[in-house]
């Protein structure tokens, strides 16, 4: 799919965008954690649905012969995508995924990785797109020792650039790293050892991929919990990784008018010119459920002007 040149903010769009939007959950933070509420239907002020219990990550594990899902129960995945950007802050973002319950949890969020971008995502102004290319059938997957192995077919290594060809492969990465038992991938293409495309060129079939090497790939603030489209009760965490100026941000959350309702300010434990962690309390008052929106910038040095604004819709309550 052909990734769009810019991004705007998603606030003004967010009503038709999301319009088909449903069971989307708040994000967990790498390897550990849980992954949040179930974000309701949009479509009225209220939640149509009770909003369940926080769920605990489920480990990735695909033992030989696992058994299949179990009827009636679910269970929550997080997919990474591309977003684009106006502004020149395009990069991965996370969506989550609501799938039958399996022991197979990895295998089910590859699937839902290929599978796409769902309509009221693509309908965003910027677009969601993903580097992986139709076509793409998901062949095996080995897990052991904190490593993955993934077999994808052909299609997955035929053509693109060598900026897409690193957007799947990182898709990919940020996908099976979610999970506590794997920290690092390798690739079979038709069951044969392929080198992962990195942003910085080619390493070898037999060099473990981590997320690390897909940092050029995130926006200057990259939120990953809460995911995007998912719920964000007041208190909750919000956690990701900067690099902006004295590794100083702001983050706000508006509410469906797009007035704001929180902000403040938020430092990373590194900056200037460094990728560093952060992790913060977000609290807001809200008279009834809503769509809103989660915006991090850094104000300009000079001026104050927002700089690097990325925006996630969020789901916020009373």
């Amino acid at each position: 799919m052909t990734a769009p040149a810019s991004r705007s903010s998603i606030a003004g769009a967010l009503p038709a965008a999301l319009a088909a939007l449903a069971l989307l959950i708040a994000a967990c933070t790498q390897g550990a954690g849980n992954l949040g509420s179930v974000a309701p239907p949009p479509g009225s002020a209220e939640p149509s649905i009770d909003i369940p219990s926080p769920e605990a990550t489920p480990a990735s594990s695909e033992p030989a012969g696992s058994p299949a899902a179990s009827p009636g129960e679910t269970t929550t995945v997080r997919v990474y995508y591309m977003l684009g950007s106006f502004t020149g802050d395009s990069g991965l973002v996370p969506v989550l995924r609501t799938v039958p319950k399996t022991q197979a949890v990895g295998r089910a969020a590859i699937e839902q990785l290929l599978a796409g971008p769902v309509d009221a995502e693509l309908a965003g102004r910027p677009a969601m797109y993903t580097g992986i290319p139709d076509g793409v059938r998901f062949l095996g997957l080995d897990i052991e020792g904190g490593g993955a192995v993934v077999d994808l077919s052909s299609e997955f290594d035929s053509g693109g650039t060598s900026a897409t060809l690193a957007q799947r492969y990182a898709q990919v990465v940020y996908t099976l790293t979610q999970f506590p038992t794997v920290d690092r991938v390798r690739f079979l293409v038709n069951g044969n050892p392929t080198p992962a495309v990195v942003t910085g060129g080619a390493i070898d079939a037999q060099s473990p991929i981590t997320r690390g090497m897909y940092e050029d790939l995130l926006p200057a603030i990259w939120v990953d919990r809460p995911a995007w489209g998912g719920a964000l009760p007041s208190g909750t965490q919000v956690s990701g990784l900067a690099n902006v100026f004295e590794a100083q941000f702001r983050m706000m959350v508006l509410d469906a008018d797009g007035r704001a309702l929180s902000d403040r300010p938020v430092m990373a434990t590194c900056g200037s010119g460094c990728l560093g962690t952060f992790d913060v309390q977000v609290a807001y008052q809200v008279s009834a459920a809503q769509w809103g929106t989660l915006r991090v910038f850094e104000p300009s040095a000079k001026d104050g002007s927002p700089l690097h604004v990325v925006d996630y819709p969020v789901w916020l309550t009373p």
